[in-house]
């Protein structure tokens, strides 16, 4: 099992924020003013750390801090932002074409050698840094992480001039545009002085973005962002970001209410509280990710797919979701997410629906059910409601007696049972696309080689494989999505997880905020609108 699938297995990388946590520090109530602009307050998790291609949990400091080379609408139409384009004839071999008179917030230009110095050193086995894997389908990246390798460049990249580089890919890949969006933070470019000291660079991240850090960053304390008067994208409306670390989602909701703090994610059994609580400051923005029940598929009581289907028909999705989520979340018809483009919304059919008449015809037409099923979910995530609703709509809809929701003791006790596979039943399991594409959905929970294949119980096919690699090689990004409507249809025969809810990434807002933008469930900071 690969060590980036624990983060695939109940969390997924994070491309919105989810804070948990104590405040560092709530204070003070006085705007902040870079010019004439004011800076708004963010609450986030404490970042692990500040390398774009070296971190779990601090995208959104990096995302303010970097421009990607592409975006993707509210249409799901590709834009073009640090990239002037990114051509290719075949799919495979591909050209970037940078805008030119882009600078670092040291001054320097943003040249070729900024992407392809920083992609080589990420995609470098023996430096370990963690987001790497994001520059697997290049070619040479293999080379580079086998064991005791010395090389150190991948093959498939070249500078062709300051502003243009090519890169070759191992495997075709219409779809590759879209991967060069804000949530891949290793395909982020690096000024030269970065390699001079990388630990210094860590502290005072130089980026391409919006906004650069005033002063070096301190764990644990407040992070102040200015805006960069230099930058050639659009002119952010706030002229700073104060990011706040909390430890406790309830003190930055009560910081939130009395605002000193603007913005706040929450957790989507909060919805209905907030709701109560915020009125139209509360936000529900559809994001790229799916909640999911994966199974131990090598377990013979789970082996018939009439099994896993019927414990599917047997949850009302719909009652849940008003119950728990007061209707803030979305019930899955699919395994992507339907803000995604390309999402064949209605293709689960029948076995997304409720029909527990049918549920237990088909679990007495698989020889029923034997023993105890377990509920394995994190303990500590606020998500004992929602196991127990499964459990109990089980118990009622099957007529199974044991049926239990079982919480672990914290994440890494969860994370550390499905590695060994201590498993007697379904467990919860969720993936949030660092792209948004049904393709980075498909392949990281239903390949062998996906970070998130754990949460699918290891599940693989050979011909989901060649369904997947067809679509990822087609001729324009139409056929692409009818590639993967495919090698969805497949997936479903098997079964192999079930898929419950589409997400919405939840936040609250002070009553400084009018208008909170975003894009596939990201909080576009730079361009908040505050009441006047």
């Amino acid at each position: 099992m690969k060590p980036q699938s624990k983060t695939a297995i109940a969390a997924a990388a994070l491309v919105a924020l989810t804070v948990s946590g104590c405040s560092a520090g709530g204070g003070d109530t006085d705007d902040d003013t870079t010019g004439e602009l004011d800076t708004i307050r963010v609450a986030v998790e404490e970042p692990d750390r500040l390398m774009p291609g070296n971190h779990f949990a601090s995208y959104e400091v990096l995302q303010s801090t970097f421009t990607a080379l592409t975006a993707v609408n509210e249409d799901g139409e590709l834009q073009y932002l640090q990239a002037e384009s990114v051509e290719s004839d075949d799919a495979t071999n591909w050209t970037i074409t940078l805008k030119d008179g882009w600078t670092f917030h040291d001054g320097t230009p943003v040249t070729s050698d900024s992407y392809v110095d920083a992609w080589n050193y990420a995609a470098y086995g023996p430096n370990a840094w963690v987001n790497g894997g994001q520059l697997k389908n290049i070619v040479g990246y293999d080379e580079m992480n086998e064991e005791g390798s010395e090389v150190t460049e991948l093959e498939g990249l070249e500078v062709v001039d300051d502003t243009t580089f090519t890169v070759e890919l191992q495997n075709a890949d219409r779809q590759y545009p879209f991967q060069l969006t804000l949530g891949q933070t290793a395909l982020y470019p690096m000024p030269a002085s970065a390699w001079d000291n990388l630990e210094a660079y860590e502290m005072k991240p130089i980026g391409n973005g919006p906004f650069m850090f005033e002063s070096e960053w301190q764990p644990n304390t407040e992070i102040n962002l200015v805006q960069y008067d230099q930058y050639q994208g659009d002119e952010p409306t706030v002229g700073g970001l104060t990011f706040v670390p909390y430890l406790d989602t309830t003190v930055a909701y009560t910081d939130a209410l009395a605002g000193t703090i603007d913005i706040v994610g929450l957790g989507a059994n909060q919805a209905q509280q907030a709701e109560a609580d915020f009125g139209d400051r509360f936000h529900a923005l559809d994001a790229p990710g799916v909640d999911f029940l994966g199974f131990p598929l090598d377990d013979p009581r789970f082996e018939d797919v009439r099994i896993r289907q019927a414990i599917s028909m047997a949850i009302d999705r719909d009652a849940i979701n008003e119950a728990i989520f007061n209707g803030s979340q979305i019930p899955a018809t699919s395994l992507t997410a339907p803000s995604m483009p390309g999402d064949p919304a209605g293709i689960c059919g029948e076995f997304c629906e409720f029909n527990p008449d049918r549920a237990k015809e088909l679990l007495a037409e698989a020889g029923g059910f034997d023993g105890t099923m377990e509920l394995l979910f994190v303990g500590g995530w606020q998500q004992d409601d929602l196991f127990q609703a499964y459990a109990n709509q089980l118990r009622e809809n099957l007529g199974l007696d044991e049926v239990i929701a079982t919480p672990t003791s914290d994440y890494a006790a969860f994370t550390e049972r499905v590695e060994q596979g201590e498993l007697d039943g379904p467990y919860r399991a969720r993936w949030g696309a660092l792209y948004p594409s049904v393709q980075d959905t498909l392949h990281s929970v239903y390949t062998s080689h996906g970070d998130g294949n754990a949460g699918a119980g290891n599940y693989s096919s050979e011909e989901v494989d060649a369904l997947l690699a067809e679509a990822d090689a087609a001729e324009t990004l139409e056929e692409s999505y009818a590639g993967y409507e495919a090698a969805q249809e497949r997936i479903l025969q098997d079964f192999p997880t079930i898929p419950t809810f589409a997400n919405r990434y939840l936040f609250v807002t002070s009553e400084r905020i009018a208008m909170l933008p975003s894009v596939a469930g990201v909080v576009l900071y730079g361009q908040v609108e505050i009441a006047q």
